[in-house]
């Protein structure tokens, strides 16, 4: 008798135990979600491919280091003024990718 009861107390621990653990909220679920969203008063700022130097190309633009700089400005001085944001592309060194992240912070005023 002692030997069915050890076994079957143990079960009962076992499983009053485990209802506890599952019953109980855990720390992280019972914290909010918090979620950041830029506001759409936020000013992006624009960089006049037609005016900026090196420094502030690689500084300002994602993506575009001291080669890229260089050659954005060697483009602008071989060819002119940029007629659009999208003349960008022309510059060797410069795909689609770096042009994408870019996109909203370029302008040719």
């Amino acid at each position: 008798m002692r030997i069915a009861f050890l076994p079957s107390m143990f079960l009962a621990l076992m499983v009053g135990m485990s209802s506890a653990v599952h019953a109980t909220p855990t720390a992280d679920a019972a914290q909010p979600v918090v979620a950041t969203i830029a506001s759409p008063d936020a000013q992006i700022m624009t960089i006049n491919l037609n005016t900026a130097d090196e420094a502030t190309l690689q500084r300002e633009l994602s993506g575009v280091g001291s080669a890229k700089a260089k050659a954005i400005v060697a483009y602008r001085e071989a060819n002119g003024d940029f007629a659009s944001a999208d003349e960008l592309l022309e510059v060797k060194g410069i795909g689609k990718a770096i042009f994408e992240k870019n996109r909203d912070r370029v302008a040719v005023n």
